[in-house]
């Protein structure tokens, strides 16, 4: 998925779940969304193209990025298909521990100030403890982050132009976002993993911010249990780029 505002392209975004109605706090910003895309530049018969109201959290802090997350509201209802699939979100109090296996997916750099891919990429990264992240950074790593790399390895990582990417995890046939593509320095640098929202800490402000009819979330930890109630729904974030967001559509029930 790929979304586009003034006239400016953000990459990609994870369909967590489709549209209902939200009843707070919501902006006039109209925004492009793109799903179904795999390609930037050949032809994509399985894309569908919507517009897209933001509400960006309002704590957000672009100086430490600090609740990095925003909700985008459709323009109409989105069709489930084998190129656009739902993805579950972390409900609160999801544990994701050090070393916990995770794919990020996007179109950004293939390495710090590099060239862009034209194809959608993945890469399997683990979770790094949030006292390890904190420590690479010096500090700033808060409770709403959650970080992944290869720490003291590199090679692997989000990079600029991912930012608003899903961060998943595999829970058996269901898959989990954990996090959204925030910020980092460079790309795959041993010495620092790439940081991301940690999105089973809005699971209440999700919730607040749709009113009606909210949508259900999935708790995980490491030990493979999870509880769930009937969700589907999209998320994103965006440090690298003008407006840092991560979107949400729902389903109704």
């Amino acid at each position: 998925m790929k979304f586009k505002y003034n006239s400016r392209h953000y990459y990609e975004l994870m369909l967590v779940e489709l549209t209902q109605t939200f009843t707070r706090h919501s902006s006039s910003r109209t925004i492009q969304i793109y799903l179904g895309r795999q390609s930037q530049s050949e032809s994509n018969p399985n894309e569908v193209l919507r517009t897209a109201s933001a509400t960006i959290h309002p704590n957000y802090n672009s100086l430490t990025h600090d609740n990095d997350i925003a909700l985008l509201h459709l323009s109409s209802s989105v069709t489930f298909t084998d190129y656009i699939k739902p993805v579950c979100l972390a409900a609160a109090g999801s544990k994701f521990a050090a070393g916990t296996d995770s794919w990020v997916t996007g179109w950004g750099a293939l390495q710090s100030g590099g060239p862009f891919p034209d194809i959608l990429q993945e890469v399997m990264i683990p979770v790094v403890s949030s006292r390890d992240c904190y420590n690479a950074y010096g500090g700033g790593i808060t409770s709403n982050m959650i970080c992944a790399g290869l720490l003291n390895e590199g090679g692997k990582d989000s990079c600029q132009g991912d930012s608003g990417g899903p961060l998943v995890t595999r829970n058996g046939s269901l898959w989990i976002q954990s996090g959204v593509v925030s910020f980092g320095v460079g790309c795959a640098d041993r010495r620092y993993p790439g940081v991301y929202t940690r999105v089973s800490q809005y699971q209440g402000w999700i919730t607040y911010t749709i009113g009606s009819n909210p949508p259900g979330f999935v708790k995980f930890n490491n030990s493979g249990s999870r509880s769930s109630s009937n969700l589907l729904l999209i998320l994103i974030s965006l440090t690298f780029s003008i407006i840092p967001f991560i979107c949400s559509l729902y389903l109704s029930s």
